[in-house]
């Protein structure tokens, strides 16, 4: 099972994007654990090896994207972090150590939908791996 730690700056303000982070959570039970790292400022990572969101990153498609988190769960030993930045984005001293810079979109996203945007691929990419009909 992958483990994944994500950390981002405020909590959830929306009760609907909350519903829709639960449900990616839960479909992602039993397939991927997930950890919250959650706090007012965008703390320093304590992993070497994470990925920052970002509007600067490389962009995937979604297979691309899947084939992206087996290689490097394989080479993380199952582990990976992301870290996704706040109002004020992720401060350079975090991306300078990053291992990878990815983006979702050249359109920019709130912090919070962007928690959401990262789950749902997280689970379209088991679906991928799967070859289930979710991802047409």
């Amino acid at each position: 099972m992958i483990k994944i730690k994500i950390y981002t700056v405020g909590k959830t303000k929306e009760s609907w994007l909350e519903v829709a982070l639960a449900e990616y959570h839960k479909r992602l039970t039993g397939e991927m654990t997930i950890e919250w790292v959650i706090s007012k400022e965008l703390q320093p990572v304590k992993e070497n090896f994470y990925i920052c969101l970002d509007p600067q990153g490389q962009q995937y498609s979604s297979p691309d994207f899947a084939n992206f988190l087996e290689k490097e769960s394989v080479r993380s030993g199952a582990k990976l972090t992301f870290v996704i930045g706040g109002p004020e984005g992720i401060p350079d001293e975090i991306k300078a150590k990053a291992s990878h810079l990815i983006s979702f979109s050249k359109l920019t996203f709130t912090h919070q939908i962007a928690r959401l945007i990262l789950l749902e691929q997280l689970y379209r990419s088991v679906q991928i791996q799967r070859g289930t009909q979710y991802h047409k």
